[in-house]
C-alpha cells in the first residue's frame, strides 16, 4: 500500500494543526511551520485532544507517534516531505505565494495538497515550476477524526497524482473522493453554502432561533445523512419503487417558492448581534475546547455504532474505521509471550470519558471489553490472527466467569495478564486479571473457555499445527504455575 514517508504542514492553525495530529497519530514524522507566536501551544492542545480521542475511537494498536518538529522557515519544514499539506488562511494570493514557495523548495515529486474550502487549485498552481503535483485535499473539522479529503485537480494535475494522493490516504484512515472537475467551493461546501444561506433567513426572519435550527438538524435528517448521506436516504423514502418515485412525488415542489437560495441575506451588525447572542445563550456556557471534546466524543460514538452496522460489516464511515483498524492489526507487530514462567501480559488500557456511567465509574460493559480484547491479543500471541480465521478456523467463546473487584474510575490506566489453565489447543482455557497499573490492584478477573472450530465443518477440531506449535509451550510452562485464586468459581460463591 501507497504510504506517506514523511509530511510538511504548512499552517498550524485548527485546520493544519489537526492534519498534524492525523499525521503524527500514523506513525508519520511530521515537520510544520507557523510563524504565530503561540503556534506551538494551539498544536499541542488539537494533538492532545486528537489523542484523547483516539482513545477512545480503536483498541487496534496504534503505530508508534510520528515525530513532531516545529520548523523555523518553510523551507525547513518542506525538506524530505513526500506530503505537503498547505492550511493558511483562505487568500488566494497568500495561498498562491505560499504555495509557489513550497514549490521551489520541496523535492520535485513531493505531492502539495491544499486545504482550501473553496479556492480553484488552477488559480493555486498558475506560478508553480511543477504544477502537476498540486492538488485540494480538502478536509472537514476535526481532521484528525473526519476522514473525508476531496481531492480536486487543477487544469495542470496530472489524474495519477490524484490517484496516489487516495492511496496514500488510506493508510491513515481517510477516504480520498475524486471530482471529476474543479469548482468554487467543490462539493461539500457548495451544499453547506446552500443549507448556511437558507439557515440565515431562518433566523432574520425570526421563524426560529439557533439551538431550535440546530436540534432540527441533529434530531431528524442529520442523523439520517451520517450514514446514507442524501441520495440513498431520499431512495429509501421513494418506497419500493425507488428513486423514480421519489423524484416523481416530491420533484414539484423544487418549483415552488420555498427557499431564498437566490437572495443574499445582509450580515448587517443587527443579524450579527442576534446569531451572536442566541449562539452565546445555547452554548455559550462551555470554552471551545470543551465543545470540541464533546463533539469529539459524539463522533466517536457515531463512527463506534456504524462500525458495528450491517451484520458487523460496517456502514458508512464506521466501516472506513473497520478498515482501518484492519490495517492497523496488520501492520501492529504481534506480541510474544518472553517469559513462559508467569502469566503474560497482554494488552493495556485506559478509562476514558465514554467508559464510565453517571457515578464517574467503568461500567460492566467495558470490564468485559477489556477482558474480549485480551483474548484477542492471545489468539494472535498463538497465531490465530485475521488471515487465520479467513482461512476457515477460529477460536469460539462458549463459557466465561467476570468477576468485579474494584472500582475503576475515568482516567485509571489498566492492563490485563493471562494464566492458561489446563488446556489440549482444541479447547483453550485462561484466567484473565485485570489490574491497575499504578497499584497492580486486581480490579477484576475473567475465566474464559474457547473451543477451536472449523468454519467449512461447522464442528470443533484440533488447531492447525501453525498454532499448536505455539501454544503447546505456553500450555506446559503454564501448568507448572499454581492454580488461580478464584478459577473454578460459580456465581456467587465466597471462596
Amino acid at each position: 500500500m501507497s504510504r506517506i514517508q514523511k509530511a510538511a504542514c504548512i499552517g498550524g492553525g485548527v485546520i493544519g494543526g489537526a492534519w498534524a495530529a492525523r499525521f503524527v497519530l500514523a506513525g508519520i514524522d511530521t515537520t510544520i511551520f507557523d510563524p504565530h507566536p503561540e503556534a506551538q501551544r494551539i498544536i499541542g492542545e488539537v494533538l492532545a485532544n486528537a489523542e484523547r480521542a483516539y482513545e477512545m475511537l480503536t483498541m487496534a494498536p496504534l503505530p508508534p507517534k510520528g515525530k513532531l518538529t516545529y520548523a523555523a522557515s518553510l523551507e525547513e519544514a518542506v525538506a524530505g516531505a513526500d506530503w505537503i499539506q498547505e492550511s493558511v488562511p483562505e487568500r488566494v494570493d497568500l495561498k498562491r505565494g505560499v504555495i509557489t514557495q513550497i514549490d521551489a523548495a520541496a523535492d520535485p515529486k513531493a505531492l502539495i495538497g491544499s486545504s482550501t474550502s473553496g479556492i480553484m487549485p488552477t488559480d493555486l498552481q498558475r506560478d508553480m515550476k511543477y504544477p502537476e503535483r498540486m492538488f485540494v485535499a480538502h478536509p472537514y473539522n476535526p481532521v484528525y477524526l473526519l476522514p473525508l479529503a476531496e481531492l480536486v485537480g487543477g487544469e495542470k494535475t496530472s489524474r495519477a497524482v490524484l490517484e496516489d494522493a487516495k492511496a496514500k490516504l488510506a493508510p491513515i484512515g481517510m477516504k480520498g473522493v475524486i471530482l471529476n472537475k474543479e469548482i468554487e467551493g467543490f462539493v461539500g461546501d457548495r451544499l453547506l453554502e446552500a443549507l448556511w444561506r437558507e439557515a440565515l433567513w431562518l433566523i432574520k426572519d425570526d421563524i426560529c432561533d439557533t439551538e431550535t435550527l440546530d436540534d432540527v438538524i441533529r434530531y431528524s435528517f442529520g442523523m439520517r445523512w451520517a450514514q446514507m448521506g442524501l441520495f440513498e436516504t431520499y431512495r429509501i423514502a421513494g418506497g419500493e419503487a425507488g428513486m423514480r418515485h421519489f423524484l416523481a412525488q416530491f420533484g414539484p415542489c423544487l418549483a415552488w417558492p420555498w427557499t431564498k437560495l437566490t437572495d443574499v441575506v445582509d450580515l448587517n451588525d443587527e443579524l450579527v448581534d442576534k446569531i451572536a447572542g442566541q449562539s452565546d445563550a445555547q452554548s455559550g456556557a462551555r470554552g471551545i475546547r470543551d465543545l470540541e471534546r464533546i463533539r469529539d466524543q459524539n463522533l466517536v460514538g457515531i463512527m463506534q455504532a456504524l462500525k458495528a452496522g450491517d451484520a458487523g460489516r460496517g456502514w458508512g464511515s464506521g466501516k472506513l474505521l473497520a478498515e482501518f483498524e484492519a490495517h492497523l492489526w496488520q501492520a501492529a507487530t504481534a506480541p510474544a509471550a518472553t517469559d513462559l514462567t508467569k502469566p503474560i501480559k497482554l494488552a493495556d488500557f485506559r478509562v476514558h470519558p465514554s467508559w464510565v456511567d453517571y457515578n464517574g465509574h467503568m461500567t460492566e460493559y467495558r470490564y468485559n471489553q477489556c477482558f474480549a480484547d485480551s483474548s484477542d491479543a492471545l489468539l494472535r500471541l498463538i497465531g490465530a490472527n485475521m488471515p487465520y480465521v479467513e482461512a476457515g478456523h477460529s477460536y469460539y467463546t462458549v463459557e466465561n466467569h467476570v468477576r468485579l473487584l474494584d472500582e475503576c474510575k475515568l482516567g485509571d490506566a489498566l492492563y490485563v495478564e493471562a494464566q492458561l489453565l489446563p488446556s489440549d489447543g482444541k479447547k483453550l482455557h485462561s484466567f484473565f486479571w485485570l489490574r491497575r497499573t499504578f497499584d497492580d490492584a486486581v480490579v477484576a478477573t475473567c475465566e474464559h473457555l474457547m473451543l477451536h472450530v472449523s468454519s467449512a465443518e461447522g464442528k470443533t477440531v484440533p488447531p492447525l499445527p501453525a498454532v499448536l506449535s505455539k501454544l503447546q509451550p505456553l500450555i506446559a510452562a503454564h501448568e507448572r504455575l499454581p492454580m488461580p485464586e478464584g478459577a473454578g468459581r460459580h456465581v456467587g460463591q465466597k471462596k
